[in-house]
């Protein structure tokens, strides 16, 4: 079932992305010819009006075909003035800008959402995994004040949670890090309990899940209460972060360690698989960041990705007249060179991941 959520998910992300061209296609009175899900062969269509509508064969994105989009195109009289060439810069702007505008606005709107329900850790122990080196000496409800004699006093609560995770990570095996061996040495925990301050100790175990040691424990959480503004704000947030690691990944696309991170279809359909099994809030996370990412990548100025349908409408008002079509297929090429290396990038990890160990989300 989960993979059928991953297929509908993308599938929603490329329809609202043509549907935004679509949409301002049709409001800037330009002439759509075709508007499909996936790529051709076709598999079933109907024609309403102008427009024919339909289902590709091949589930790697979709198209809206306008009128005219070939500047060099010879058109009817009737239709030549409805051509996209045919229309003023900012109308071809803002058709071509939809699309990626849509997946950002909806990738902003989801975390938005999500923000306004969020909840936030504490430092309160949760749950105790039944087994675990916690189980023998924490109990829900303990208040977890320092590890290893450190209380991170001047940290914010998410930095110094995750500096106790570090700390406790520090504690590693004696041999091979194999899932279940226990550290070479014990961490030493100071937690309140009852209003009394105790100091505990327990030896982590490696958990290959992770990647990490870990005492086998999870902490409370507590109803954020962000408000309008602040789940706005923190979704901005998101959106910034995303967006600097997007543009910091392909600047730095020849980096390999960079190159690990790029992942193909088949790559984040597997992780996406793996997410929806923790929840929604997690699933539609993901959604938001790939959607965001979609409309990210889809404006680098790089022909025939969006963003180079839009840098060469813009160098067109600036010189005055149109580019040549021939030119703008001979800088293309390095868009298309661009796409195919991604492509094979992304083919090569996600190879590495299906033979290997996997995203071990898990």
């Amino acid at each position: 079932m989960s993979w059928v959520l991953v297929f509908l998910g993308f599938s929603l992300l490329i329809i609202l992305h043509e549907l935004g061209h679509f949409v301002a296609a049709k409001a800037t009175g330009m002439r759509v010819e075709r508007f499909f899900l996936f790529f051709p062969p076709k598999l079933v269509s109907v024609k309403r009006g102008e427009t024919e509508y339909g289902i590709g064969a091949i589930p790697a994105g979709g198209f809206v075909k306008i009128t005219g989009m070939n500047p060099d195109e010879e058109l009817p009289p009737e239709i030549e003035g409805r051509g996209y060439y045919h229309q003023p810069v900012w109308k071809r702007v803002v058709v071509i800008g939809a699309g990626p505008a849509v997946n950002i606005v909806l990738a902003f709107l989801i975390l938005f959402v999500l923000a306004l329900g969020a909840s936030d850790v504490n430092q309160r122990v949760g749950e105790v995994v039944p087994g675990s080196p916690a189980a023998a000496v924490l109990k829900p409800g303990d208040r977890i004040l320092a590890v290893d004699g450190n209380s991170h006093p001047n940290a914010d609560r998410p930095t110094r949670l995750t500096r106790f995770a570090r700390r406790v990570a520090s504690h590693e095996c004696a041999g091979k890090q194999v899932d279940g061996c226990r550290a070479a040495t014990p961490v030493t925990l100071r937690v309140r309990r009852d209003g009394r301050v105790r100091t505990i100790s327990a030896r982590p175990v490696y958990d290959t899940a992770i990647g990490r040691t870990r005492v086998g424990f999870s902490y409370g959480q507590v109803p954020a209460d962000l408000g309008v503004g602040g789940s706005a704000e923190r979704a901005a947030d998101v959106l910034w972060l995303v967006t600097s690691r997007t543009v910091t990944v392909f600047a730095n696309i020849l980096d390999p360690e960079r190159r690990k991170q790029v992942s193909g279809i088949v790559g984040v359909s597997d992780f996406a698989h793996q997410t929806i099994a923790f929840g929604a809030r997690e699933a539609l996370t993901l959604l938001a960041v790939v959607s965001l990412s979609l409309g990210l990548i889809n404006l680098f100025p790089f022909l025939p990705l969006d963003g180079g349908h839009i840098f060469w409408s813009l160098v067109e008002k600036v010189r005055g007249h149109p580019v040549s079509f021939r030119v703008m297929e001979r800088a293309g090429a390095i868009g298309f060179v661009l796409v195919i290396m991604l492509f094979f990038i992304g083919l090569s990890n996600d190879i590495g991941r299906l033979t290997g160990d996997g995203f071990n989300v898990r």
